[in-house]
C-alpha cells in the first residue's frame, strides 16, 4: 500500500464537508438536505462512485461552489466519498442533516481550514485514511479566551444569555 495527501483547493473563507457515502443517490439526498434545512447557502456537492462507470457525481445551487466540489474530488479520488462546498452558511447549520442522510457511513471533517487528506493506495483503489485539518494547538485557553469565546458565541447567537 501507498500514502499520499492530497491539499483541498479552496478560497480562504469557503467551508466545506468531507464524508464518506455508499450509494449514487448521495448527490440528490445531501443537495435535498441541504436545500430543505439552510435554503440561503450556496453550495455544490460530488460523490465519487466506487462501481460501475466510477463516476464523479454533482449536483448544487451555485456553479463555483460545484466546479470547487469536482475539482477537489477529482484529486481525492477515492470510492464512495463525497465532498460539499458552501457558502453563505457554515457547516453547523447543515452537518446534522447531511449525518441523517442514509447512505452517508462517515463524516472526516467540516471545516474552512487548509487541509489535507489523508490517501491509501492499493491494486484495488484509493480510500480515505483521514484528514489533517487546520494546525495544532498552540496553547490552552486562558480566562481571558474563555471569556471571548463565551461572548463571540452569544453575539453570533449561537448560545443564549
Amino acid at each position: 500500500m501507498q500514502f499520499t495527501t492530497v491539499r483541498i483547493e479552496k478560497p480562504e473563507n469557503i467551508n466545506f464537508i468531507l464524508g464518506q457515502s455508499h450509494f449514487i443517490k448521495t448527490v440528490e439526498d445531501i443537495h435535498e438536505a441541504v436545500v430543505s434545512t439552510a435554503p440561503q447557502m450556496k453550495f455544490g456537492v460530488a460523490f465519487c462512485e466506487a462501481s460501475g462507470p466510477a463516476l464523479i457525481r454533482w449536483s448544487g445551487n451555485e456553479q463555483t461552489m460545484i466546479d470547487l466540489a469536482i475539482k477537489n474530488a477529482q484529486a481525492i479520488g477515492c470510492g464512495h466519498s463525497f465532498i460539499l462546498f458552501i457558502d453563505n452558511g457554515f457547516p453547523v447549520n447543515v452537518l446534522n442533516t447531511i449525518k441523517n442522510v442514509p447512505e452517508v457511513c462517515r463524516i472526516y471533517c467540516a471545516t474552512a481550514n487548509q487541509t489535507d487528506v489523508i490517501v491509501g493506495m492499493n491494486e484495488g483503489g484509493r480510500g480515505i485514511v483521514g484528514v489533517i485539518d487546520g494546525s495544532a494547538p498552540k496553547g490552552v485557553e486562558t480566562e481571558k479566551e474563555i471569556a471571548e469565546r463565551t461572548s463571540f458565541l452569544r453575539k453570533i447567537g449561537y448560545k443564549l444569555g
